[in-house]
């Protein structure tokens, strides 16, 4: 293998490849980045067995061949070539069992890892195929990932809940404390659908790949156990969550007691500031009465904050208090615009929604309080 690349497209290539390369394997090839030079093109593949990535990297090809390299050393040698090196050159030398780059004045060899033990990857494609918007795709994504836990004794609730057909697209995460549900209309409707628990960590990385590649279409692949996703020359795939995701249908109440129309910039900023005296695990306080709200919380020996918010609430007054981080994910993820924020009691859950039906709703489990 020797070929010739751009060390600024190599660097940049390298980045979204490497992430996907696995750091904890007994199987040492796992940790490495794949380069296969064909007549075809050149590309960078990693995985860790759970999700593999597959990106283009444009470079004049003298030899054919694959090699593997340690996926984090070849990042940061590619970090520090040389500012004035445009060029970088990868050559194989089989009885050094090493790779050879060049780039400027800077030379580096680089030892392989077993090419034998690096899988074949999953090809594009499944039993159902289907194209969707990349914007809104993401954008759903954005809106709801958080919520998803990152406990992995609990592997289905790792996983968004994505459903696909005709001119809607769904996506729900819940890590058993939050919901975020969001449902995004499409402009043109699908052809074909799915429904698939697929790993958060899989749809933030498409997230980022998206971001990169600016494309705006992603062609989706779902198999019985796998998804494939072809955005922008890079294919990522992921195997699929077993188990059956939450009814979370059933865990949205029926009716509420309060329904408060707010501005979301303004309780946003609220919550922040208040936010940073809810330390150690102490909860976000929000005690409502006649016209008002006062959001408060105190940390022993670290301070106390409370800020009064004129809110539209009548009736008996109460106080309910929520995780602050979790509370700040739903009020960011709902936005600058004025949202619906639902209550029952001190312990049920509250509900943040958006006020001009943005298709968004995001349940909050409280926390109970301590006179």
């Amino acid at each position: 293998m020797k070929l010739s690349t751009s060390s600024a497209e190599l660097l940049a290539q390298l980045q979204s490849v490497s992430r996907v390369a696995s750091t904890r394997s007994a199987v040492q090839a796992l940790s490495g980045v794949q380069l296969a030079a064909t007549s075809a093109g050149v590309e960078l593949r990693a995985t860790d067995m759970e999700m593999a990535l597959r990106v283009p990297l444009t470079a004049d090809v003298a030899r054919e061949g694959t090699v593997v390299l340690p996926a984090r050393l070849l990042l940061d040698v590619a970090r520090s070539l040389p500012k004035g090196a445009d060029r970088v050159e990868l050559e194989l030398r089989p009885e050094q069992q090493d790779v050879e780059v060049i780039a400027g004045s800077a030379k580096f060899h680089l030892r392989t890892l077993r090419a034998e033990d690096f899988p074949p990857l999953p090809e594009p494609g499944g039993d159902t195929v289907v194209d969707v918007p990349a914007p809104a795709f993401v954008a759903t994504i954005e809106k709801v990932s958080k919520s998803a836990s990152r406990d992995e004794t609990r592997p289905i609730l790792t996983g968004i809940l994505v459903s696909a057909s005709g001119a809607e697209l769904r996506m729900v995460a819940t890590d058993s404390y939050r919901l975020s549900v969001k449902e995004t209309a499409l402009e043109v409707p699908l052809e074909g659908g799915f429904e698939a628990n697929v790993p958060a960590r899989a749809l933030d990385e498409l997230r980022s790949i998206v971001g990169n590649t600016g494309a705006e279409t992603i062609r989706i692949g779902v198999r019985s156990n796998q998804v494939v996703f072809e955005v922008g020359g890079a294919v990522l795939s992921s195997r699929l969550i077993d188990g059956q995701f939450p009814n979370y249908r059933q865990l949205i109440p029926e009716g509420y007691e309060h329904q408060l129309r707010i501005s979301g910039e303004e309780l946003g900023d609220v919550v922040k500031r208040i936010s940073l005296m809810a330390q150690k695990n102490a909860p976000l306080r929000m005690a409502f009465a006649e016209g008002e709200l006062t959001v408060s919380a105190q940390t022993p020996d670290v301070g106390e904050a409370s800020e009064p918010l004129p809110v539209p609430f009548s009736g008996e007054p109460f106080e309910i208090g929520f995780n602050p981080e979790f509370l700040r994910d739903g009020l960011d993820s709902v936005g600058s615009d004025d949202l619906l924020l639902k209550l029952i009691s001190p312990l049920r859950p509250g509900l943040i929604e958006g006020a001009d039906e943005s298709g968004f709703l995001y349940l909050i489990m409280p926390i109970r309080l301590n006179v």
